[in-house]
């Protein structure tokens, strides 16, 4: 149904709330949420009010004559969104799907804020600078490239390090599922796939229900649990797990593991937990897209983006993400050049020289599954990758 000045919209109830720079509306019925301005506030109370698009339209060009005002596009955006329920008395037919059942009720709030507290927040923090101190003083704990070898049987290392990591995600990711049970919040954990490998992620989309102050705690949460993984593994290696080879290699790779994902955290390329940190603090929710946006006109080969655009005053804080999501891009560098290729290069060796060996060692077949997986994993980067230019 096309829109015109003449058209008047009935919306779907919503609820509103007001964020640090802006006001967070909330669709109840999808579960979604939407960033506008006091401007676009305004006219949806105009239109709640019954009034048409064209009055809407002329009672914000008198109270915002600087702004550049065109309902008629909100508007648009609002059918978009499925934020409206009529049109003209039409019934508008709704594009998403209402929210379905969320899992994790069974969690009970109270048992959630036992983990996720004023207090244990501040215990958190607390291991996190423990943590720097012990690397610190104890520079051996810092993680080698060859820690994630244990056996001579690359494909026991493999589904070692695999298994370890895969129980420390799953950790980080409860760690945000409590901390937003603790606001007796929905929580639900994705289960998705990157190629051959399963993800999960919690969905902390009704942390926008709460003030920009509770926020961080969410986001911050999985790291927390593992500053106490790492914590516990420091104490364990540094003063009983001497005699143990076999335990020292374990947590060796939890060390690793845990260190590098958290350097990860910090390439701010990506949006990781301290990316949505950071975007909370300045209030920019748009803060990846209008970096690309500012990026682009010295990097050409970045997508433009039409559907986001810096806003005048949010061009300081732009221009200082901008340097460290450079920063990280170098730091990705920096840990490919120190672990990944040379795990590469060793396991990779290793592989092919145990190729030389008679086949009744047991080695020479674990090569050959070794190097057959990783064809496979080739295979399925490159399908993935034409699949995904074709499409």
């Amino acid at each position: 149904m096309k829109l015109t000045l003449d058209s008047k919209l009935n919306l779907q109830s919503i609820e509103i709330r007001p964020d640090k720079k802006n006001y967070i509306v909330e669709d109840p019925k999808s579960g979604e949420f939407y960033e506008m301005p006091k401007i676009c506030i305004d006219a949806i109370e105009l239109m709640n009010k019954g009034n048409r698009l064209g009055e809407v339209e002329m009672v914000l060009k008198q109270d915002y004559p600087e702004e550049d005002v065109e309902v008629i596009s909100f508007a648009e955006q609002l059918v978009e969104f499925s934020l409206v329920k009529e049109i003209d008395g039409v019934q508008v037919t709704a594009a998403k799907q209402t929210r379905t059942s969320n899992g994790f009720e069974w969690i009970s709030p109270k048992v959630a804020r036992l983990f996720f507290n004023k207090v244990s927040n501040k215990i958190y923090m607390m291991l996190l600078i423990l943590n720097v101190l012990f690397i610190i003083l104890n520079p051996e704990l810092l993680p080698n490239y060859k820690d994630v070898f244990l056996f001579d049987s690359m494909m026991f290392n493999m589904l070692l390090y695999v298994s370890i990591s895969l129980v420390l995600i799953l950790i980080h990711e409860f760690g945000h599922i409590l901390a937003i049970r603790s606001f007796n919040l929905p929580a639900k954990l994705d289960i998705g796939n990157r190629l051959f490998l399963v993800v999960f992620e919690a969905d902390l989309s009704a942390a926008w229900k709460l003030p920009s102050r509770n926020r961080n705690p969410l986001y911050f949460a999985g790291m927390s649990f593992e500053q106490v993984v790492i914590f516990i593994s420091f104490i364990i290696t540094l003063y009983f797990a001497e005699a143990n080879s076999l335990l020292t290699g374990i947590l060796g790779i939890v060390i690793f593991d845990i260190l590098v994902k958290t350097v990860y955290q910090f390439c701010f390329y990506m949006k990781t937990d301290m990316y949505y940190i950071i975007e909370n603090i300045s209030g920019h929710y748009n803060l990846m897209e209008n970096v690309l946006q500012y990026l682009r006109r010295w990097l050409p080969f970045i997508k433009k983006d039409t559907t986001t655009e810096a806003y005048q005053n949010e061009l300081i804080g732009i221009r200082i993400y901008s340097t460290f999501y450079l920063v990280g891009i170098l730091t990705t560098f920096l840990l490919i050049g120190i672990y990944v290729l040379p795990q590469a290069i060793y396991a990779y060796s290793n592989s092919i020289a145990n190729l030389l060996e008679s086949p009744a060692n047991p080695l020479f077949w674990d090569s050959i599954v070794f190097l057959g997986l990783t064809i496979l994993m080739v295979g399925l980067l490159l399908y993935a990758r034409l699949k995904k230019n074709k499409t």
